[in-house]
């Protein structure tokens, strides 16, 4: 058995590994902040504690087996209930939530290991995923930044030379189109380029061009 000494530093280590990563959800004012990250932690740590050691008196009768890591194995799965909670489908395809879900999934793992005892697997677990989460955030941004497609939107009415929009579109050199997709509604058409990044002297001169066609409707431009 699990003395209550060491019982009470897993759970202890497991609220403070939690709450670390929680804090840098919560900075981001994500729904899944510091107590949800250290609720996760600390269950996580106790099934660990209760799969381990709980079943004691049951093992100790004869011709009983039992697998302790069967009640553990069930937090990796089902920590994806959790996870798909704070996961957000917005319009036009767009997804938040994934980098909270899988801190949330760590998480469970950091107190699992917690809750056997793994402290020191647990510890830099921890450091690590505030790593990931907080210290590299400035490179992915810029490596975003560097790489992100921008999206440019055209609305037109159906009487509007629609063929010299099109030639305009791809043939203009200051532009690098990396896809197109065309729309029709009953009285409009709708055009959706991904872009190359483009600097803010080609965009001023893409959209003065576009607002003199009496033809567009709307331009809506997305970075």
């Amino acid at each position: 058995m699990i003395g209550w000494n060491e019982l009470l530093i897993r759970l202890t280590l497991a609220s403070l590994f939690g709450a670390l990563i929680g804090l840098e959800r919560e900075r981001k004012d994500w729904s899944a902040g510091m107590r949800t990250h250290m609720m996760v932690c600390v269950g996580s740590c106790l099934i660990m504690v209760v799969s381990a050691y709980g079943f004691s008196d049951v093992l100790s009768a004869d011709k009983v087996v039992l697998d302790p890591s069967r009640v553990a194995a069930q937090v990796v799965s089902g920590i994806g209930f959790i996870g798909a909670g704070t996961i957000l489908f917005l319009k036009r395809g767009a997804v938040r939530g994934l980098t909270t879900a899988a801190g949330l999934w760590t998480v469970a793992a950091i107190g699992l290991a917690t809750g056997g005892g793994l402290y020191f697997a647990a510890g830099s677990t921890t450091v690590i995923a505030l790593i990931i989460l907080w210290a590299l955030q400035p490179l992915e941004q810029l490596l975003s930044k560097k790489f992100k497609q921008n999206t440019l939107r055209i609305v037109t009415g159906l009487s509007s030379n629609n063929k010299q929009l099109i030639d305009k579109l791809l043939n203009r050199e200051d532009l690098i189109v990396q896809s197109f997709t065309f729309d029709k509604t009953n009285d409009e058409f709708i055009y959706q380029l991904k872009l190359e990044h483009m600097d803010s002297v080609r965009l001023d001169a893409l959209l003065n061009d576009l607002k003199s066609d009496s033809g567009i409707k709307e331009v809506l431009w997305t970075q």
